[in-house]
Protein backbone atom coordinates (compact mmCIF):
# COMPACT_ATOMS: atom_id res chain seq x y z
CA UNK A 1 0.00 0.00 0.00
CA UNK A 2 2.91 2.02 0.96
CA UNK A 3 4.60 1.63 -2.45
CA UNK A 4 1.33 2.46 -4.28
CA UNK A 5 1.43 5.41 -2.77
CA UNK A 6 5.07 6.31 -3.56
CA UNK A 7 4.23 5.37 -7.20
CA UNK A 8 1.74 7.54 -7.03
CA UNK A 9 3.02 10.31 -5.42
CA UNK A 10 6.01 10.19 -8.62
CA UNK A 11 3.72 10.04 -11.38
CA UNK A 12 1.67 13.60 -9.89
CA UNK A 13 5.18 15.05 -9.40
CA UNK A 14 5.99 14.14 -13.07
CA UNK A 15 2.46 15.33 -14.08
CA UNK A 16 3.16 18.50 -12.68
CA UNK A 17 6.76 19.00 -13.41
CA UNK A 18 5.66 18.57 -17.04
CA UNK A 19 2.71 21.04 -17.12
CA UNK A 20 4.93 23.29 -15.54
CA UNK A 21 7.41 23.30 -18.47
CA UNK A 22 7.06 26.45 -19.72
CA UNK A 23 8.36 25.36 -23.84
CA UNK A 24 8.15 22.35 -26.10
CA UNK A 25 11.48 20.29 -26.33
CA UNK A 26 11.89 21.44 -29.78
CA UNK A 27 10.95 25.09 -29.40
CA UNK A 28 13.65 24.83 -26.32
CA UNK A 29 16.01 23.48 -28.81
CA UNK A 30 15.24 26.02 -31.14
CA UNK A 31 15.92 28.95 -28.53
CA UNK A 32 19.18 27.16 -27.93
CA UNK A 33 20.46 27.00 -31.23
CA UNK A 34 19.78 31.02 -31.64
CA UNK A 35 21.27 31.27 -28.20
CA UNK A 36 24.42 29.51 -29.39
CA UNK A 37 24.83 31.20 -33.31
CA UNK A 38 23.36 34.94 -31.36
CA UNK A 39 27.42 36.09 -30.77
CA UNK A 40 28.15 35.27 -35.01
CA UNK A 41 24.42 36.61 -35.92
CA UNK A 42 24.94 39.96 -33.82
CA UNK A 43 28.36 40.19 -35.06
CA UNK A 44 27.49 39.73 -39.12
CA UNK A 45 24.89 42.22 -38.23
CA UNK A 46 26.84 44.67 -37.26
CA UNK A 47 29.96 44.53 -38.77
CA UNK A 48 29.11 43.36 -42.02
CA UNK A 49 24.91 44.14 -43.36
CA UNK A 50 24.99 46.93 -41.64
CA UNK A 51 27.69 48.64 -43.48
CA UNK A 52 25.97 46.95 -46.16
CA UNK A 53 22.67 48.29 -46.04
CA UNK A 54 24.46 52.15 -45.30
CA UNK A 55 26.56 51.90 -48.18
CA UNK A 56 23.59 51.31 -50.46
CA UNK A 57 22.11 54.14 -48.44
CA UNK A 58 25.15 56.45 -49.71
CA UNK A 59 25.12 55.32 -53.26
CA UNK A 60 21.57 56.67 -53.95
CA UNK A 61 23.28 59.94 -52.52
CA UNK A 62 25.44 62.61 -53.44
CA UNK A 63 27.37 62.35 -50.61
CA UNK A 64 31.06 64.34 -50.50
CA UNK A 65 33.68 63.60 -47.14
CA UNK A 66 32.31 67.41 -45.99
CA UNK A 67 29.34 69.07 -46.84
CA UNK A 68 25.41 68.38 -46.94
CA UNK A 69 24.10 65.07 -48.67
CA UNK A 70 21.51 64.86 -51.73
CA UNK A 71 19.69 62.27 -52.58
CA UNK A 72 19.91 61.80 -56.21
CA UNK A 73 18.25 58.22 -56.31
CA UNK A 74 20.30 55.77 -59.05
CA UNK A 75 22.33 59.11 -60.97
CA UNK A 76 25.26 57.42 -59.83
CA UNK A 77 25.08 54.41 -60.90
CA UNK A 78 23.40 55.89 -64.61
CA UNK A 79 26.69 58.19 -64.90
CA UNK A 80 29.09 54.47 -64.81
CA UNK A 81 27.96 53.84 -68.28
CA UNK A 82 29.84 57.29 -69.19
CA UNK A 83 32.75 57.03 -66.58
CA UNK A 84 35.88 56.67 -68.75
CA UNK A 85 38.09 55.97 -65.83
CA UNK A 86 35.80 53.32 -64.37
CA UNK A 87 35.33 51.00 -67.38
CA UNK A 88 38.89 51.05 -68.11
CA UNK A 89 39.38 49.81 -64.43
CA UNK A 90 36.97 47.30 -65.17
CA UNK A 91 38.33 46.15 -67.72
CA UNK A 92 42.15 46.06 -66.18
CA UNK A 93 40.44 44.10 -63.15
CA UNK A 94 39.36 41.59 -65.95
CA UNK A 95 42.54 41.59 -67.46
CA UNK A 96 43.90 40.94 -63.69
CA UNK A 97 42.09 38.27 -63.11
CA UNK A 98 42.66 36.46 -66.15
CA UNK A 99 45.93 36.38 -65.69
CA UNK A 100 46.68 35.37 -62.14
CA UNK A 101 43.03 33.23 -61.58
CA UNK A 102 44.51 30.24 -64.32
CA UNK A 103 48.24 31.17 -63.43
CA UNK A 104 47.56 30.35 -59.80
CA UNK A 105 45.81 27.35 -60.08
CA UNK A 106 47.92 25.56 -63.05
CA UNK A 107 50.96 26.33 -61.04
CA UNK A 108 49.66 25.38 -57.40
CA UNK A 109 48.53 21.80 -59.27
CA UNK A 110 52.05 21.80 -60.80
CA UNK A 111 53.22 22.30 -57.44
CA UNK A 112 51.42 19.96 -55.65
CA UNK A 113 51.47 17.05 -58.02
CA UNK A 114 55.59 17.51 -57.41
CA UNK A 115 55.30 17.60 -53.74
CA UNK A 116 53.11 15.04 -52.99
CA UNK A 117 55.82 12.19 -53.27
CA UNK A 118 58.12 11.68 -50.55
CA UNK A 119 61.67 12.61 -50.67
CA UNK A 120 64.76 14.18 -48.50
CA UNK A 121 63.70 18.43 -48.47
CA UNK A 122 60.02 18.07 -49.16
CA UNK A 123 58.90 19.33 -46.59
CA UNK A 124 61.68 22.60 -46.78
CA UNK A 125 60.29 22.64 -50.26
CA UNK A 126 56.64 22.99 -49.02
CA UNK A 127 57.27 25.49 -45.96
CA UNK A 128 59.27 27.81 -48.98
CA UNK A 129 56.05 28.12 -51.18
CA UNK A 130 53.96 28.53 -48.28
CA UNK A 131 55.72 30.90 -46.33
CA UNK A 132 54.80 34.08 -49.00
CA UNK A 133 51.19 33.64 -48.09
CA UNK A 134 51.71 34.64 -44.34
CA UNK A 135 54.18 37.05 -44.92
CA UNK A 136 52.65 40.87 -45.01
CA UNK A 137 51.12 41.94 -48.47
CA UNK A 138 52.76 45.30 -47.45
CA UNK A 139 56.24 44.17 -47.06
CA UNK A 140 55.98 41.76 -49.82
CA UNK A 141 55.00 44.18 -52.41
CA UNK A 142 57.93 46.58 -51.24
CA UNK A 143 60.08 44.02 -51.74
CA UNK A 144 59.46 43.19 -55.07
CA UNK A 145 59.11 46.45 -56.18
CA UNK A 146 62.91 47.15 -55.27
CA UNK A 147 63.57 43.49 -57.05
CA UNK A 148 61.91 45.21 -60.02
CA UNK A 149 63.73 48.32 -60.18
CA UNK A 150 64.79 49.95 -63.60
CA UNK A 151 68.64 50.69 -63.12
CA UNK A 152 69.15 48.81 -59.31
CA UNK A 153 66.77 46.08 -59.12
CA UNK A 154 68.14 42.78 -58.72
CA UNK A 155 66.24 41.62 -61.50
CA UNK A 156 67.80 43.55 -64.45
CA UNK A 157 71.26 43.78 -62.78
CA UNK A 158 70.73 39.70 -63.02
CA UNK A 159 69.70 40.08 -66.43
CA UNK A 160 72.85 42.81 -67.31
CA UNK A 161 75.38 40.20 -66.40
CA UNK A 162 74.64 37.91 -69.15
CA UNK A 163 74.22 40.65 -71.68
CA UNK A 164 70.50 41.28 -71.75
CA UNK A 165 69.11 45.35 -70.83
CA UNK A 166 65.90 44.43 -68.47
CA UNK A 167 62.70 46.85 -69.42
CA UNK A 168 61.54 49.24 -66.68
CA UNK A 169 59.22 46.92 -65.41
CA UNK A 170 56.72 48.78 -63.15
CA UNK A 171 57.07 51.51 -65.27
CA UNK A 172 56.45 50.47 -68.84
CA UNK A 173 52.81 50.01 -69.86
CA UNK A 174 53.25 46.45 -71.69
CA UNK A 175 55.02 45.06 -68.43
CA UNK A 176 53.77 46.47 -65.56
CA UNK A 177 50.15 44.82 -65.40
CA UNK A 178 51.90 41.27 -66.38
CA UNK A 179 54.44 42.23 -63.44
CA UNK A 180 52.11 42.70 -60.54
CA UNK A 181 49.93 39.09 -61.85
CA UNK A 182 53.32 37.55 -61.24
CA UNK A 183 54.17 39.60 -57.73
CA UNK A 184 50.35 38.24 -57.10
CA UNK A 185 51.02 35.20 -57.98
CA UNK A 186 53.98 34.34 -55.77
CA UNK A 187 52.59 35.66 -52.80
CA UNK A 188 49.14 33.23 -52.80
CA UNK A 189 50.30 30.38 -54.99
CA UNK A 190 51.14 28.95 -51.84
CA UNK A 191 47.68 28.29 -50.16
CA UNK A 192 46.18 26.34 -53.38
CA UNK A 193 49.15 24.17 -53.46
CA UNK A 194 48.47 23.33 -50.06
CA UNK A 195 44.46 22.76 -50.74
CA UNK A 196 45.34 20.80 -54.25
CA UNK A 197 47.87 18.67 -52.16
CA UNK A 198 45.56 17.50 -49.56
CA UNK A 199 43.00 16.97 -52.17
CA UNK A 200 45.80 14.86 -54.26
CA UNK A 201 46.19 12.69 -51.00
CA UNK A 202 43.09 11.55 -50.81
CA UNK A 203 42.88 9.88 -54.16
CA UNK A 204 43.01 6.06 -53.47
CA UNK A 205 46.39 4.29 -54.83
CA UNK A 206 44.39 1.66 -55.47
CA UNK A 207 43.13 3.46 -58.96
CA UNK A 208 46.55 5.05 -59.70
CA UNK A 209 47.80 0.83 -59.68
CA UNK A 210 44.30 -0.23 -61.84
CA UNK A 211 45.89 2.28 -64.19
CA UNK A 212 49.57 1.29 -64.68
CA UNK A 213 48.44 -2.42 -64.98
CA UNK A 214 46.01 -1.10 -67.76
CA UNK A 215 49.64 0.70 -69.25
CA UNK A 216 48.16 4.18 -68.48
CA UNK A 217 51.03 7.20 -69.03
CA UNK A 218 51.81 9.58 -65.89
CA UNK A 219 49.89 11.81 -68.16
CA UNK A 220 46.76 9.82 -68.66
CA UNK A 221 46.65 8.93 -64.94
CA UNK A 222 46.31 12.72 -63.83
CA UNK A 223 43.82 13.43 -66.63
CA UNK A 224 41.75 10.54 -66.06
CA UNK A 225 42.24 9.33 -62.62
CA UNK A 226 43.60 12.76 -60.02
CA UNK A 227 41.87 15.71 -62.10
CA UNK A 228 38.00 14.28 -62.12
CA UNK A 229 38.76 13.33 -58.65
CA UNK A 230 39.91 16.99 -57.61
CA UNK A 231 37.72 18.99 -59.10
CA UNK A 232 35.69 19.77 -55.88
CA UNK A 233 38.88 21.46 -54.95
CA UNK A 234 39.34 22.89 -58.17
CA UNK A 235 36.29 24.69 -57.79
CA UNK A 236 36.77 26.03 -54.52
CA UNK A 237 40.05 27.23 -55.21
CA UNK A 238 38.76 29.09 -58.52
CA UNK A 239 36.50 31.00 -56.27
CA UNK A 240 38.60 31.71 -53.82
CA UNK A 241 41.22 32.98 -55.89
CA UNK A 242 38.81 35.03 -58.64
CA UNK A 243 36.90 36.98 -55.80
CA UNK A 244 40.60 37.70 -54.28
CA UNK A 245 41.84 38.22 -57.62
CA UNK A 246 38.63 40.91 -58.70
CA UNK A 247 39.57 42.89 -54.56
CA UNK A 248 43.19 43.61 -55.21
CA UNK A 249 44.19 46.66 -54.28
CA UNK A 250 47.38 46.49 -51.83
CA UNK A 251 49.95 45.46 -55.09
CA UNK A 252 48.28 48.09 -56.87
CA UNK A 253 49.20 50.75 -54.41
CA UNK A 254 52.77 49.81 -53.39
CA UNK A 255 53.80 49.05 -56.66
CA UNK A 256 52.30 50.96 -59.34
CA UNK A 257 50.05 53.67 -57.68
CA UNK A 258 47.69 52.85 -61.13
CA UNK A 259 50.24 53.73 -62.94
CA UNK A 260 51.66 53.76 -65.66
CA UNK A 261 48.65 55.90 -67.41
CA UNK A 262 46.16 53.96 -65.61
CA UNK A 263 47.77 50.70 -67.36
CA UNK A 264 47.40 49.22 -63.88
CA UNK A 265 44.60 50.46 -61.82
CA UNK A 266 41.97 48.28 -60.86
CA UNK A 267 38.36 48.86 -59.90
CA UNK A 268 39.03 48.73 -55.80
CA UNK A 269 41.85 51.35 -56.43
CA UNK A 270 39.94 53.04 -58.45
CA UNK A 271 36.95 53.43 -55.76
CA UNK A 272 39.63 54.13 -53.21
CA UNK A 273 40.56 56.83 -55.14
CA UNK A 274 36.91 58.03 -55.43
CA UNK A 275 36.51 57.91 -51.62
CA UNK A 276 39.75 58.92 -50.21
CA UNK A 277 41.45 61.28 -53.14
CA UNK A 278 38.26 62.88 -54.24
CA UNK A 279 36.27 62.59 -51.63
CA UNK A 280 33.41 61.67 -53.29
CA UNK A 281 31.86 59.45 -51.32
CA UNK A 282 28.08 58.40 -52.97
CA UNK A 283 30.01 57.84 -56.22
CA UNK A 284 32.43 55.60 -54.38
CA UNK A 285 29.75 53.61 -52.91
CA UNK A 286 28.16 52.88 -56.01
CA UNK A 287 31.71 51.56 -56.88
CA UNK A 288 31.68 49.21 -54.48
CA UNK A 289 28.16 47.90 -55.55
CA UNK A 290 29.06 47.50 -58.80
CA UNK A 291 31.93 45.28 -57.77
CA UNK A 292 29.74 43.28 -55.19
CA UNK A 293 26.80 42.53 -58.09
CA UNK A 294 29.84 41.00 -60.52
CA UNK A 295 31.27 39.15 -57.77
CA UNK A 296 27.61 37.73 -56.33
CA UNK A 297 26.75 37.04 -60.48
CA UNK A 298 29.72 34.74 -60.97
CA UNK A 299 29.59 33.09 -57.43
CA UNK A 300 26.17 32.16 -58.21
CA UNK A 301 26.73 31.48 -62.10
CA UNK A 302 29.71 29.12 -61.00
CA UNK A 303 27.51 27.49 -58.67
CA UNK A 304 24.98 26.78 -60.76
CA UNK A 305 27.09 25.01 -63.67
CA UNK A 306 29.42 23.25 -60.83
CA UNK A 307 26.78 19.89 -61.78
CA UNK A 308 28.44 19.69 -65.05
CA UNK A 309 32.16 19.36 -64.51
CA UNK A 310 32.50 18.79 -60.42
CA UNK A 311 33.12 15.22 -59.39
CA UNK A 312 30.96 14.35 -56.68
CA UNK A 313 27.87 17.16 -57.49
CA UNK A 314 24.56 16.11 -58.47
Amino acid sequence: MATSNSNLSTESKFLINKKKKPFSNKLSDSIAGWLFISPMFLGFSIFMFGPLVYAFFMSLHEWPLLGEQTFIGLENYQSLGQDGSFLNSLNVTILFSLGLVPLNIILAMFLAGLLKEKFIGVGFFRTAIFVPVVTSLIVWAIVWKNLLATELGFINQLLDLIGIQGPSWLLDQSTALPSVILVSVLKNVGLNMILFLTAMQQVPGELYEAAELDGASAFRRFRSVTLPLITPTIFLTMIITTIGAMKIFGQVYVMTRGGPVDSTKVLVYYIWETAFRHFDMGYASALAFVLFFILLAFTILSWVVRKRWVFHEE
